[in-house]
């Protein structure tokens, strides 16, 4: 190249290696790093090398034209956008084109719906190559509806299946990324909510939900909640929202809800006639004996109410030691069970997930050597099991009692029998899907499907 390109503040691009042959890019010396705008983002593995694949949408406000594409995996960023906020992006390299000259640059992948242009060009990508007119615009040619039509006409997704949301927290979590895959291998139109970027419009005669950017959330058919236990409070607002637009929701609000405190739970469970281990709960620490008694003694479990994922739960092996954690526990004002530690479960549990009133999987779950429960993200491992009978009936009626379409529900084998540990509104997909090689994620779209009387194409 003899001489730079001189370029204004805005310019149509060209992507040759990700078929986007027009895509307007806001010019940006003050960003090092060019980005694109990318949906549906995941990663695969091709000839043993780390790939991504995603959904550019490359017109600005126009969700309909889509180009699928693939490109190696470069590496994973932090980065900070303009507003001060990071995120973890993926990085790609691709060829940009100007004219006749074309040359390879780095691109972070991210959402940008909320703002004005789908492709941000950084100083990087122009180092060498560019002279910025910070007064001009399309100093290389504009491009014509006519001429992005022609571009862009065979791109138009023409819905086949159905419109579902995923709400949720991270997109990057092996289960929000089954269940988007899951979703698209069935024809449906998926798209990763994030419910921190959500808000509310609340209208008696027309309620809206609105997403960053000022975008308003329509035509949805379906909405699957993955609500962390922090976001239980916005996360079922948003949810029962949903619902009075007249959008399905795979667990209700209220189900979510009350699945999240689990004295509650607890109290619904046993007067469906449900055994759980025996439990306590008091107010004042001048109970702490009588407690430890009701339950048996020591060794026992304590239990933080708020607690999930095996966090908030604490093994206390003497009397001593359990009055002194429950006078703890009550001093810091915190909500707490104590109940009957099970020795003969020996560190093992039952996780059977419920789809729609039935079992799909079950797996047995054995803890960590040092420790008595039995919890995959701390280092304890999973095989597949065969339930009884009466394990079944449990699970069922466990996850029909707190009206949850989908629930991971935890058993132990007690020496008179099972016994109900807990019942989760929002189960984790990778240790039973890996265990059991059975198509979770697919089993929770097509429940979706049959409660919406969808006839796939």
């Amino acid at each position: 190249m003899n001489s730079k390109i001189v370029i204004g503040s805005e310019e149509w691009c060209n992507l040759p290696q990700l078929n986007i042959p027009g895509i307007k890019a806001r010019v940006d010396s003050g960003a090092k790093t060019s980005a694109l705008h990318a949906v549906n983002i995941s990663t695969f593995t091709k000839n043993e090398q780390p790939w991504v694949s995603f959904d550019v949408h490359p017109l600005q406000n126009d969700g309909k034209t889509t180009i699928r594409c693939e490109a190696p995996l470069l590496d994973k960023r932090k980065v900070k956008s303009s507003s001060g906020s990071s995120e973890v992006r993926f990085v790609i390299k691709t060829m940009l084109s100007f004219k006749e000259e074309a040359w390879e640059i780095e691109v972070t992948l991210t959402n940008r719906d909320s703002m004005g242009y789908r492709m941000l060009l950084g100083r990087q990508a122009m180092s060498g190559k560019m002279l910025v007119d910070p007064e001009s615009s399309f100093i290389l040619g504009d491009y014509s509806l006519e001429i992005l039509d022609g571009f862009y006409s065979t791109n138009i997704t023409k819905p086949t299946g159905l419109k579902i949301g995923l709400l949720a927290s991270n997109p990057d979590l092996y289960s929000n990324k089954r269940i988007i895959e899951a979703g698209q291998s069935r024809g449906h139109e998926m798209e990763f909510l994030n419910l921190k970027d959500c808000y509310i419009k609340l209208d008696g005669k027309r309620p809206e939900m609105h997403y960053r950017g000022g975008r308003i959330l329509s035509n949805f058919d379906a909405i699957i909640p993955r609500i962390r236990p922090s976001a239980t409070f916005y996360g079922c607002a948003l949810t029962r929202h949903f619902a009075a637009m007249g959008v399905y929701t795979l667990n209700s609000a209220s189900a979510i809800t009350q699945s999240r405190d689990k004295l509650y739970a607890l109290q619904l469970l046993i007067n469906n006639g449900l055994p759980i281990p025996t439990s306590g709960f008091a107010n004042s620490p001048l109970d702490t004996d009588e407690l430890i008694k009701m339950v048996g003694g020591a060794p026992l479990i304590v239990k933080l109410l708020e607690g999930t994922q095996g966090k908030g739960v604490v093994l206390a092996e003497t009397k001593k030691a359990a009055e002194s954690l429950i006078n703890a526990f009550k001093s810091l004002r915190a909500n707490i069970l104590v109940q009957e530690f099970v020795k003969e479960a020996n560190g093992k549990d039952i996780r059977c997930f419920v789809v729609n009133g039935k079992v799909v999987a079950s797996i047995m779950r054995t803890a960590a050597p040092g420790e008595f429960r039995a919890n995959i993200h701390m280092g304890g491992t999973a095989s597949i099991t065969k339930i009884t009978t009466e394990e079944r009936r449990i699970a069922i009626l466990a996850a029909k009692t707190l009206n949850l379409k989908v629930a991971g529900v935890d058993i132990i084998r007690g020496k008179n029998g099972p016994l109900l540990l807990e019942v989760n509104s929002s189960p984790g997909l990778e240790g039973i899907e890996g265990a059991s090689n059975i198509d979770i994620a697919g089993k929770m779209i097509e429940a979706l499907e049959r409660e919406l009387k969808y006839q796939p194409k």
